[in-house]
């Protein structure tokens, strides 16, 4: 009997092991995420898409918020072309399910496009990660909607 019971903690001890664990890493991967989340932005704010190009993954599919698909060569172009006076990220919030990250948050910036035309935003987006088998997460799909107040 006493056999039984000790095998019994010491199942629920590997079990509770295993879920703190499991919470550690999820933790960790969630700051990561943000920390990729950060990254993008700085790659916005300094017009870099050498920043950002790694952070997405071949097959990108962006929806911008006015309905336009593009993907990572279109959207590191754009990187590249808009200039940012200001730009900064609010309530970042990033969920992990397995090897997917669903990351929220809402940007506001202004700036110029390409052609020199002011630029005044004020989005909710969201993005999903993926953990590819090189064990680096990559952004496979982002869609912004316009904030209207």
């Amino acid at each position: 009997m006493k056999r039984t019971w000790i095998w019994c903690l010491i199942g629920l001890l590997s079990l509770g092991s295993a879920a703190w664990s499991q919470a550690q890493t999820t933790g960790g991967t969630e700051k990561a995420v943000a920390a990729l989340e950060e990254q993008w932005l700085q790659a916005l704010k300094t017009n870099n898409p050498d920043l950002l190009a790694p952070l997405l993954a071949d097959k990108l599919v962006i929806t911008s918020e006015v309905g336009k698909v593009a993907g990572k060569a279109e959207t590191l172009a754009d990187v590249k072309s808009m200039k940012w006076n200001s730009a900064e990220n609010s309530d970042v919030k990033v969920t992990v399910f397995g090897d997917t990250a669903i990351a929220t948050g809402g940007l506001k910036g202004r700036g110029t496009d390409a052609s020199g035309k002011p630029f005044d935003l004020d989005v909710r987006w969201t993005d999903t990660w993926v953990k590819m088998p090189s064990g680096k997460w990559q952004c496979v799909a982002s869609h912004d909607s316009t904030i209207k107040i």
